[in-house]
């Protein structure tokens, strides 16, 4: 899929809105006073995820971007760390949190409404030594086991293209990893950018080439608060282009990762 199809879905923002926080910004993106902002965390920082030490402390690209988001209205943030990003959707619907940081998906769409693209992903797998796996078709067969993470987009894909293969659906990354470890899954479906750290810890695996999925990774805010999407689209935007990612993005240590194209 190119990236430029991706982008199209979000194309036409409503670029009249002030680009102040007003009243109505205000009302629907911050009731509380606060912002409050759902993150999902894992073992290393990706575009999706940040990480979260013992101590609770939280680092990664989302909590830059929304703290420069709460900076530009004028408020303080409330974090809502989770160990998966369904778990972000369920709490905008539930009306606990603001905004959060996922990957697009129609089923998705359906439950909150994104901000443009900032980061487009893949979805991969990254395949054990024992396995023998080479190729994207090699996973679909009976005696492979596929782990992923309970929510995600990236297992809904998964879901819909494989036929044969067991699926596993699992509450986080690190629980996927240990199944990995143990040889009681054989492939992890997951975004590609997150795969070269995780590949460290089982040697011997590999990440396949090709894609089973392309998507977006944005900014959602709950439905039927236009105020608010209107906004946090636009400030999307102004962080594509006055250097906000790409700081991001580089604090996070993603310096081969590039940021999604402005919209035209």
């Amino acid at each position: 899929m190119k990236i430029a199809s991706l982008l199209g879905v979000w194309l036409p923002l409503t670029m009249s809105a002030a680009t102040a926080a007003d009243d109505a910004v205000l009302k629907e993106l911050t009731p509380t006073g606060k912002l409050r902002v759902g993150l999902a965390h894992a073992p290393a920082k990706t575009p999706v995820f940040v990480t979260r030490d013992a101590s609770g402390e939280v680092e990664g690209v989302g909590l830059d971007l929304a703290k420069a988001l709460a900076r530009s209205l004028g408020v303080e943030v409330e974090l809502f760390v989770a160990a998966t990003t369904g778990e972000l959707t369920d709490a905008s619907t539930a009306g606990t949190i603001d905004i959060g940081f996922t990957p697009v998906d129609d089923e998705r769409k359906q439950r909150v409404d994104f901000s443009p693209p900032f980061f487009i992903i893949e979805s991969t797998y990254l395949v054990t030594a024992a396995s023998a796996i080479a190729t994207q078709a090699d996973v679909d067969r009976p005696m492979v086991t596929v782990a992923g993470i309970a929510g995600s987009t990236t297992i809904r894909a998964a879901g819909r293209t494989l036929k044969q293969a067991k699926i596993v659906a699992l509450k986080s990354v690190a629980d996927a990893m240990t199944m990995m470890q143990a040889g009681t899954a054989q492939a992890l479906a997951l975004s590609r950018d997150a795969m070269p750290t995780l590949q460290k810890s089982l040697p011997g695996s590999r990440v396949l080439d090709g894609a089973f999925q392309v998507t977006g990774v944005a900014i959602s805010v709950p439905k039927n608060k236009p105020a608010a999407l209107s906004y946090v689209s636009r400030f999307v935007e102004k962080a594509k282009t006055d250097g906000t990612l790409r700081r991001a993005f580089d604090a996070a240590g993603l310096h081969d990762l590039a940021v999604a194209p402005a919209a035209e």
